[in-house]
Parts: C-alpha cells; sequence; structure tokens
C-alpha cells in the first residue's frame, strides 16, 4: 500500500521527474498538492497533476517513481472536469524548477470550481483555505463560473443549478 504524500516525498517527486526530463514542460499540480504545499494540509492521498508539453520521457518514468516513492500519481487536473478557464496557465503560480521543468500549482480559480462542482467536505474546506489565504476571491470565483456556464452542457455530469448554487454559497469564513 503506497502511503500518504507529505511535503518532502514530494520534493522527492519534483527532483526525480525534473532528472527524467529532456526537454523543458510544465508541471502542474492540483488538489491535495497545493494544499500540503501551501501548508494547510500535511499530507494528501495522492498526486494530481497535468504535464505540458506531455513529455514521453516523464510520463514513462512516472510508473517506476510511483513505486520508487510509494505515491499515488493521477493525471487529473481541473480541465479534465469542468470547462477550461480562460488564462489559467497565467494564473498558475511558479512553486519550483527542476531541471527542464517547471512546477506550478494549477490555477487557484479553477481549483476552487472544480471542489465546489464536487461538493465533498474535503474539498469545500480547501475552498475556504484558498479565500482565506488570498488565492481566490469571490467576484472572481463568480466571475469565471459566469464565463464557464455556457459551456456546462458538455459535461453531462455537471447540474448546473446546483454548481451555480454552490459557488454562491461559498464564502470565506
Amino acid at each position: 500500500m503506497r502511503g500518504l504524500v507529505d511535503r518532502e516525498r514530494l520534493g522527492r517527486l519534483m527532483s526525480a521527474m525534473g532528472r527524467a526530463a529532456p526537454a523543458t514542460a510544465v508541471v502542474y499540480f492540483t488538489g491535495g498538492v497545493s494544499a500540503v504545499l501551501m501548508d494547510w494540509r500535511s499530507s494528501t492521498i495522492d498526486v494530481d497533476l497535468k504535464i505540458e508539453p506531455d513529455r514521453d520521457e516523464v510520463m514513462r518514468a512516472l510508473p517506476q517513481l510511483k513505486e520508487e516513492l510509494q505515491v499515488n500519481i493521477e493525471l487529473a487536473s481541473p480541465g479534465d472536469f469542468i470547462p477550461e478557464l480562460a488564462g489559467w496557465r497565467d494564473r498558475s503560480p511558479l512553486i519550483a524548477r527542476e531541471g527542464m521543468l517547471q512546477f506550478r500549482h494549477y490555477d487557484f480559480y479553477a481549483q476552487a470550481l472544480s471542489k465546489l462542482e464536487r461538493r465533498h467536505a474535503r474539498d469545500v474546506d480547501d475552498v475556504r483555505e484558498m479565500y482565506a489565504r488570498g488565492l481566490i476571491d469571490r467576484a472572481g470565483l463568480r466571475e469565471f463560473f459566469n464565463a464557464i456556464e455556457p459551456h456546462l452542457y458538455r459535461y453531462p455530469a455537471i447540474d448546473p443549478t446546483s454548481f451555480r448554487a454552490a459557488v454562491e454559497d461559498s464564502h470565506p469564513g
């Protein structure tokens, strides 16, 4: 069984991924990884990430790294579950550089909307932390929701009415 992923294990993963990359790419972390790296959680169950551009050498290294470091790695990001937000890459803060890789947090507005769509208790708590830390604000969250709402029909599992209610009901405290 793989263990929980803490800051130290994330650092080892980032270093190993950086060594595997022969060319530049960006790794976007999301979910629990952002929570751990921003210090509102001490660990997470898995590492959700997106790599751009898709580098075969890095992708081929992931199964071995999962075993060596005993971490769960998932290729998942908010854009897999909700429409992508315009400009999300520009709002994705840099975490670190390792070798040819840049590591970034996936845009916090996209993370928050994706979490509010799911409405799991931990996800709602994460959104509160994003508010509390000034990573998102209510006006911006509503603006981004309004921008993607017309495209929600492409995501039949999403109920737009309850998604809107979750966004409207979200608050910093």
